[in-house]
């Protein structure tokens, strides 16, 4: 397992052509053709309004993934895609996206509903074949996926360790009986920091689970993916001699919340 050094986050709901909706549309907001007069505006141009209240009280960073939905029209009240539609929420990072729709995921918080009104100038300016015009999206903030933990500095007193010095925690039960061996391949969603918080790599920002044989990752990874079975999430404390040790960058224990999709 590398570093991911780029992004490749492509969000399939922003490039759909206008003139391909979709089978099942959503219908427009009444105020689809214009913010209306209680609209919040930013210097950019973009137009705001909060449809329903977060409970969260933190906001997306320019280069954290989030997860969402959304529902996107022109402002004749064609709709042109929806994650709704297709019934599965999206995956990206902030600054990934079309400059108003990430300007705008950076006012919001967890829970959060917000109406977009995007000009063209931070949508697609007019690029061929895309959604022309100004923009108008309502997006649902559901989950920031790439946040550090709270203990990201350190494991728990409720963590468990190995003799080799792991820490780990089991967050969400698995739903599998068989443990993968060092032998097997492993299909994983999992994101990595080191213990400032800063993440260094993350197949939930890029969109797609990894897959790898087992004895071809740091030492941490292997021995902590052998105590897990598939649907289970856990955290792992990889001390720097289980990880890189010192070799080379990142340098220190590294924490990966980790979930195992597949074995075989």
């Amino acid at each position: 397992m590398r570093l991911a050094r780029v992004f490749a986050i492509l969000l399939i709901a922003m490039v759909v052509s206008a003139q391909t909706p979709p089978a099942s549309a959503i219908p427009a907001p009444p105020d689809v053709a214009a913010p209306p007069a209680d609209a919040a505006k930013t210097p950019s141009g973009l137009a705001t309004k909060v449809i329903a209240p977060g409970t969260g009280s933190e906001h997306p960073g320019k280069d954290e993934a989030v997860t969402a939905n959304f529902t996107a029209w022109t402002a004749d009240g064609k709709m042109f895609d929806s994650t709704l539609v297709r019934g599965q929420p999206t995956t990206f990072v902030v600054s990934h996206v079309l400059p108003g729709v990430g300007e705008g995921l950076r006012l919001m918080v967890v829970g959060e509903t917000r109406r977009l009104w995007i000009p063209e100038a931070l949508a697609y300016k007019g690029q061929q074949g895309r959604p022309a015009g100004m923009l108008v999206f309502d997006v649902t903030l559901l989950d920031l996926p790439t946040r550090a933990p709270a203990d990201v500095k350190g494991p728990p007193p409720d963590a468990q360790r190995t003799s080799s010095g792991l820490a780990y925690r089991v967050l969400t039960p698995g739903t599998g009986t068989r443990h993968p061996k060092s032998v097997d391949e492993v299909t994983v969603h999992y994101t990595g920091w080191s213990t400032d918080g800063k993440m260094f790599d993350s197949s939930v920002a890029r969109g797609k689970p990894s897959t790898f044989p087992l004895d071809r990752v740091i030492p941490g990874w292997t021995e902590g993916m052998k105590l897990m079975v598939v649907g289970e999430k856990a955290r792992f404390w990889i001390p720097q001699a289980l990880a890189y040790q010192g070799k080379q960058p990142p340098y220190g224990m590294l924490v990966f919340d980790v979930e195992l999709l597949n074995i075989r």
